[in-house]
């Protein structure tokens, strides 16, 4: 049986939508990745441009209006809801991870 899209997000993935719970363009969404991720995180143009229109084709987030060739985006309440349900996947793995190290 084939995986859903979007079932588990990469790490790029994820902090595209949180850096989209505030209205952005394509330039805004790669800074805002770097300062959430305090720099660890870069995602660059081929990735960015490549997942928005998945993104926005599977309900994820929405363009919210478009000047020129520059288009700004916004996540949807699907797309919110799978940034928590991921924040909490995350959240699981790390409790499991600390249970098992730390003992």
């Amino acid at each position: 049986m084939a995986r859903e899209q979007f079932q588990t997000l990469s790490e790029p993935m994820y902090y595209i939508l949180l850096a989209l719970v505030q209205e952005c363009c394509g330039v805004d969404i790669m800074a805002c990745v770097k300062e959430i991720s305090q720099g660890r995180v870069i995602v660059g143009p081929g990735t960015l441009y490549a997942m928005l229109p998945k993104f926005e084709g599977s309900g994820i987030i929405r363009k919210t209006r478009q000047e020129g060739r520059q288009k700004w985006y916004v996540i949807t309440e699907k797309g919110r809801w799978m940034l928590e349900e991921e924040y909490t996947r995350l959240s699981r793995m790390m409790e499991d991870g600390r249970n098992i190290l730390r003992g």
